[in-house]
């Protein structure tokens, strides 16, 4: 997003998992058409029409990849005209867009939209219990039954790091607990002219990626549910177990010494030449920083991948999830060249390969770039979503922001002694938040 793509994304996952949920009253332009379908066309030949597909992947259609793309899926659908709008602060002005019919034929669903509300705004891509046979992630958006998008691609959260620096300071084994990897971060500094661990704090958006640890360290499917029903920062759990190592980093001096001045699209090449160790953002930044080692006269192959430092019965998690989901506008005059668009790129577009992405086809091999965490043995686990909308209703009042890097940025502060306050007495205040939310909201 900048063009750096994942900042829409807040990264994951940032963006999908994302965000207050600000479009309350968002209640777009005709009701009326709620519950219609995008069937997928059986005839190619017969499938015609100019659609706009709304993108926050500025980056791939100001050089001409999503062109590319369009080309592609013109042989199979040689009839229909594709026209793509990139879209720079895709999340503002969607959500504004979205109170009319005009929001294109296919766009990524904006985060900001409350999952209930899915069918006033989307049509129907077919019955979950269908389309999970097939595809991953297909809860991320169904409402009674009914999938109203689809990602290109997944992602799993993790920690880019420069292979060379570790094995320099003598780390060549992925830590397995908290304090293992707080150790291999102090050996960085002492060995090494590298910046152990990089916040982005400036930035702020990939502290916020550090929420994307639930479900990793307790291999638990049921990560999602548990926040709508609980304290996020109870002792042990995965949150709580997040930010109580990003607070140790900080306050053992493993940081850059300025976090107020920190750079992302700087950091990508020096993390590639080594003048960064570690960050943590997810599988979909390999790219980039393999991107930038080329582009730096460095070696793309330093670039390495590695799951949170926690596992169970000896075992590392990851979970996957998606990145912005698809969708066909439920206002849309030509819902059957949208639906074929969405299918296509979904299964035939070589997108998920091309940004080494998990692809959302259920049969479909691993990305080379997650081959380590396959020969490590690293468990990939989805979690169970039934239960999201409720999470980001309690989210946005209580305030808390856990999408968000406000509170995270407050947590820095005080490790490194710019802000007052005690770590326990900070995560008791964000649950005590939470919970009186769930309750004022009755889950």
């Amino acid at each position: 997003m900048h063009v750096n793509h994942r900042r829409s994304h807040r990264g994951l996952i940032a963006t999908l998992l994302a965000a207050a949920i600000a479009a309350a009253g968002c209640t777009g332009g005709g009701a009326s058409s709620e519950g219609a379908d995008a069937e997928a066309p059986d005839d190619p030949s017969k499938v015609s029409g100019t659609i706009t597909v709304l993108t926050h992947r500025t980056d791939i259609v100001q050089d001409g990849t999503m062109d590319r793309y369009a080309e592609a899926f013109n042989r199979t659908y040689p009839k229909v005209k594709v026209e793509f709008e990139g879209i720079t602060d895709y999340e503002a002005e969607v959500k504004i867009r979205m109170n009319t019919e005009d929001y294109g034929d296919v766009l990524m669903i904006p985060a900001v939209i409350k999952k209930n509300d899915y069918p006033k705004f989307f049509a129907s891509l077919g019955t979950e219990e269908e389309r999970s046979e097939k595809y991953r992630f297909t809860d991320y958006t169904a409402v009674d039954g009914k999938v109203y998008g689809q990602s290109p691609i997944g992602v799993t959260p993790g920690f880019i790091y420069n292979k060379r620096v570790w094995r320099e300071a003598g780390v060549t084994d992925w830590p397995t607990t908290p304090d293992a990897f707080v150790t291999a971060l102090k050996a960085i500094k002492s060995k090494t002219d590298a910046v152990p661990y990089y916040t982005n704090f400036a930035a702020g958006w990939p502290l916020a990626q550090w929420t994307t640890v639930n479900g990793s360290v307790g291999c638990d499917t049921g990560a999602t549910t548990k926040l709508a029903e609980g304290d996020p920062w109870a002792e042990g759990a995965d949150l709580r177990v997040a930010d109580e190592l990003l607070y140790d980093i900080v306050r053992e001096g493993l940081i850059e010494k300025d976090p107020t001045t920190t750079n992302w699209e700087a950091s990508k090449p020096r993390t590639a030449k080594g003048g960064i160790a570690t960050q943590w953002l997810g599988s979909w930044a390999i790219i980039q920083f393999r991107q930038a080692a080329e582009q730096a006269g460095a070696d793309p192959d330093d670039i390495g991948f590695m799951p949170f430092p926690a596992q169970q019965d000896g075992t590392f998690c990851a979970v996957v999830a998606p990145d912005y989901n698809q969708a066909v506008n439920v206002h849309s005059d030509n819902k059957p060249a949208a639906r074929a668009w969405i299918d296509w790129f979904t299964e035939k577009s070589g997108y998920a390969d091309d940004n080494l992405a998990l692809s959302p086809l259920k049969d479909a091999a691993l990305p080379d770039v997650l081959k380590d965490y396959e020969a490590a043995g690293v468990t990939f686990i989805e979690t169970e979503d039934s239960r999201g909308g409720e999470v980001k209703e309690i989210d946005n009042a209580s305030e808390v922001g856990i999408y968000q890097p406000d509170y995270r940025q407050e947590l820095v502060d005080m490790a490194r002694g710019a802000k007052d306050g005690e770590l326990d007495d900070y995560l008791a205040g964000l649950g005590e938040r939470w919970t009186e939310a769930a309750t004022s909201l009755g889950s």
